[in-house]
């Protein structure tokens, strides 16, 4: 990742402990040997907050997932301690990279939200919310946009307020 999309991850982890203290706020955690942005642990329900910033194929992440709920991995973790949550909430944050200029969403937003409705659905353990990131992630080099720290707080407060 880039030193923008990192700073990002760090201050959402921030703003994401200072609005709920009944999880351990880390980033990068592993859950089977995948690295998940930012993760809200130490809690019967658990929170997995993935950043797509312009992942050619956003469906993958959610699909992962719930793959390694289905098999287990959460209960056999490779993660720093084994977890066996009531719950596992996922939290996609998509950036306006996905969104259309003609109005809308891309396809590529669509099929990852349709994976996480449908897992959601599938098991009783799994929770997902897609969630907005207001902002157009600038390319590699580019200034950081104005005001990410604040829409990075605001992502933080929604977050909580849906799990």
């Amino acid at each position: 990742m880039g030193a923008f999309a990192v700073a990002v991850q760090e201050r959402l982890r921030d703003a994401l402990d200072a609005s709920d203290r009944s999880r351990r706020w880390v980033t990068e955690h592993r859950v089977a040997g995948t690295p998940v942005d930012v993760a809200g642990l130490d809690h019967p329900r658990i929170v997995l907050v993935e950043l797509e910033w312009r992942r050619a194929d956003p469906a993958d992440n959610a699909a992962k997932l719930f793959r390694h709920l289905h098999e287990g991995a959460f209960e056999e973790s490779e993660a720093e301690e084994p977890m066996s949550p009531a719950e596992i909430v996922v939290c996609q944050v998509f950036t306006r990279y996905y969104d259309l200029a003609s109005g809308g969403v891309s396809s590529k937003r669509k099929n990852a939200e349709f994976v996480g409705r449908v897992a959601a659905r599938t098991h009783d353990r799994f929770a997902y919310h897609p969630i907005e990131f207001d902002l157009d992630p600038p390319k590699r080099g580019a200034d950081w946009p104005e005001g990410w720290r604040a829409t990075a707080d605001d992502v933080g407060r929604e977050i909580t307020e849906r799990v």
